[in-house]
């Protein structure tokens, strides 16, 4: 049987908060470390990982840091192709603006 988890946007952003520190851990760095390998003040950091709110060019460039930035780069890739359907509809040019 196949359970589907229902998640918000702010347990995925509590989550990749906690994996965050979790790699930062792993490395042995402190947050103010961190903080001078990526640019994102000390603040902002603390704020992340006890919330997880932040914002998107932060989140970046700490992944950068922490080497994994292209993890991140890949996340809005179109999906494998799984039928002829799916790839009839991706060969479809897309709109050029939003119709609902």
């Amino acid at each position: 049987m196949i359970i589907f988890e229902i998640k918000t946007p702010v347990e995925v952003a509590n989550r990749l908060s906690i994996k965050a520190k979790q790699l930062r851990l792993e490395k042995k760095w402190t947050r103010k470390t961190l903080s001078e390998r990526s640019g994102v003040p000390e603040a902002s950091l603390r704020r992340f990982e006890d919330t997880g709110k932040i914002s998107l060019e932060s989140f970046l460039k700490l992944m950068c840091a922490l080497g994994r930035l292209d993890e991140v780069e890949t996340l809005l890739n179109p999906l494998k192709i799984k039928s002829i359907d799916q790839l009839e509809e991706q060969t479809k040019p897309l709109p050029k603006r939003g119709t609902i």
